[in-house]
This record gives C-alpha cells, structure tokens and sequence, in this order.
C-alpha cells in the first residue's frame, strides 16, 4: 500500500512542476496570444538560481555555495526569472507571432548551452547536486517527505490558480484578452500593448522560473540535460489539450498529459522487449502526438474551453 502511495505521491510532485509552467504559459500564450517557445530556457534559469542560492559550496565552483533558506531560493527564482522576461521581452515582443517564436526558442537553447559550458557556475554536463529538499533535515522517511513536498506544490499551485483568476478577470486582464483577439483595435482604445504584453511576459516568465526551482529542489540534482526542448512542447501540448484561457484547464491538461506520458512510457517497457525499449522509447512521443493531433480535429478549444467574459 505504501509502495503505491509513493508512486502517486511521486507522479503528483512531478506533475505538479508542469501544472505551475503552464499556469504561467497561459498568461502568455492563453490569454495574450504570445507565442513563447522559450518555456524550457526559463524553467532552467529558476532551477539553477535556486541551486546556486540554496546548494552547497562546490570546490570546483567560482560563484555559489551560499546554503540559504529554500523560500529565498525560490524567490530570488521569480525574480530572476522574471528580470530574463524583462530582457528577453524587450527585444522580442514587438516581433511577429512566427519571429517571436523562433526567437525565444534560440534563446532557450543560448541558456541551455550557457549552463552546459559555464562550468565555473553551473558546474556544466556534471550539474549541481546535494541539493536542499524541505523538511529532509527533520523527516528520515522518504515517504513523508515527499508527502510534505506535495502539500506544498497544492498549496502553492492553488495560490497561483486563485491568484491568476483574480488578475484575469481584473481589468488589466481583460486588455490582455482584448490584445489577443485584435492587437490593433487595442492599440487605437489608447492601450499602450507592448507594456502590457510585456507585463504578461514577465509574469509568466516568474511562475516558470519558480516551476524550475521547486523542481530543482525536490530532485536535488538538475543538470543541462533537464531542460531540453521537449519540456516545452510537453508544456504546450498540456495546455491545447486542458484548454488555453481557463486556468483549471491549463491543470487538467498537465494532469492528462502527464498521466499518459507516464502510463505509455511504462505501457511500451511492459510490450517492448528490453532489447528494443531505446528504440521505442519515443513511441510515446507518438502517441502523445496523436492525442494532440485528435483534440485539435474534434475539440479543438481543449477540454475546458475559455469562459466567455461578458462586461456589465
């Protein structure tokens, strides 16, 4: 029984790092209509900021080490996170849709190849490690351990989700929707867009940069190789399917993105014989493809569409 709870322990805390990232895509993506291929490259600058402010002093290391409270960690995450939305925003938000896309996925793969080759900071192919994880100092068990963990990542996930939904139907959200839906009948109501796309930017750039810490935290050894290109098209895929502008939809799609992602990888090593697992291994990219593909054809607003927001 425990051996069971531990699995959904584990597959909730790991699902709970997507959950957040696309609750951060959505402000982007979602609701602005910003087409922002760089989730994977944010996500890894929030991990390695919080192993840098909260990981142990490395000898082979010029800058870290500081052993500072795992909170701290997780907010100077935001914040940094967010100061790279800042920068990369500014030269890439007046770009076409198609040009910002390629853009922010050429900057995610610059900050992958920095912490691949910044060996005197991010320690390069050989990653940080012995990384803090809360509560591990006062519970021996894993077990609840990882309980812990999880009932901060619902605690936190909860935050955000009533957080958003507040900002979203707030009046600056709702500009957001109009930027989205006609970018130039925004322009001429006297909306300055490029500040407000900017201000999304940025915000959804934090919320996957505190994605990336917790994550780092929690499985204490983050390396170049956590943070490749799938990681955004898992994003994007979780959000299309749970429904882009709802917020509870950018969660249900994580949870049955995840769920299948795991389910086929575990299907394919029961089918396949051991022999050929390496090879079949991207059958599930296959098959997640495939659901995507059908819940564009027959459901293409997701599983819960956007709610239709009606001014008094």
């Amino acid at each position: 029984m425990i051996d069971i709870l531990s699995f959904f322990i584990f597959f909730f805390i790991i699902c709970s790092f997507y959950i957040i990232s696309s609750l951060g895509l959505n402000i982007q993506y979602g609701f602005t209509g910003m087409f922002n291929v760089g989730i994977a490259g944010f996500f890894a600058v929030g991990a390695y900021t919080s192993a840098i402010i909260t990981g142990p002093d490395y000898p082979d290391t010029m800058f870290g080490g500081f052993e500072l409270p795992i909170l701290l960690g997780w907010i100077c995450a935001i914040v940094v996170s967010g100061l790279a939305g800042v920068l990369v925003g500014l030269v890439t938000l007046r770009l076409r849709e198609d040009f910002l896309a390629i853009s922010t996925f050429g900057i995610a793969i610059s900050i992958q190849l920095v912490a691949l080759n910044a060996e005197s900071v991010t320690r390069g192919p050989n990653g940080l490690y012995a990384l803090p994880k809360p509560f591990s100092r006062f519970l021996d068990s894993a077990f609840m351990s990882n309980l812990c963990y999880l009932i901060i990542c619902i605690v936190t996930i909860v935050f955000i989700y009533y957080a958003l939904e507040r900002v979203v139907k707030s009046p600056w959200g709702r500009v957001l929707r109009s930027i989205r839906e006609d970018e130039v009948a925004a322009e001429a109501l006297g909306k300055n867009v490029f500040l407000f796309r900017l201000q999304a930017f940025v915000l959804g750039c934090g919320i996957m940069g505190l994605a990336g810490a917790m994550y780092a935290n929690f499985v204490r050894f983050i390396s170049p190789q956590d943070f490749l290109p799938i990681f955004t098209i898992q994003v994007y895929v979780m959000l299309i399917v749970g429904g882009k502008g709802n917020n509870l939809g950018a969660i249900v799609g994580a949870i049955v993105i995840w769920g299948l992602w795991s389910a086929s990888d575990s299907l394919i090593n029961f089918i396949v014989t051991p022999d050929y697992q390496t090879q079949a291994a991207s059958l599930r990219i296959i098959i997640v493809g495939m659901v995507l593909v059908l819940m564009l054809v027959f459901r293409p607003s997701g599983i819960l569409p956007e709610k239709k927001h009606l001014s008094s």
